[in-house]
């Protein structure tokens, strides 16, 4: 096996800011930041979006989304008979 091929392998936290969870695991992600976990040692730390903690497929909560908003919205640019204009009809 050929030596200094293969990145560093080494211990991470990754924080979801938005859920506020985080875990600690195995990656060849880097980080400028650090952390202290709760075993006394210093990591570093990788803030990402969405993790299981957040995601509407792993908690089951569906964001909801204002259509009604935007159909309101549309109306009012584009006038009333906007959204009801049949092909063909110039």
């Amino acid at each position: 096996m050929q030596q200094d091929k293969h990145p560093d392998y080494h211990p991470v936290v990754f924080r979801d800011r938005a859920a506020g969870y985080a875990f600690l695991t195995r990656s060849t992600a880097a980080s400028d930041q650090t952390i202290e976990w709760d075993d006394g040692e210093t990591y570093p730390v990788v803030d990402v979006e969405i993790s299981s903690e957040s995601h509407p497929f792993y908690t089951g909560k569906a964001r909801t989304v204002d259509t009604e908003g935007r159909i309101a919205r549309f109306e009012r640019r584009y006038g009333e008979g906007a959204s009801q204009v049949s092909p063909g009809s110039d």
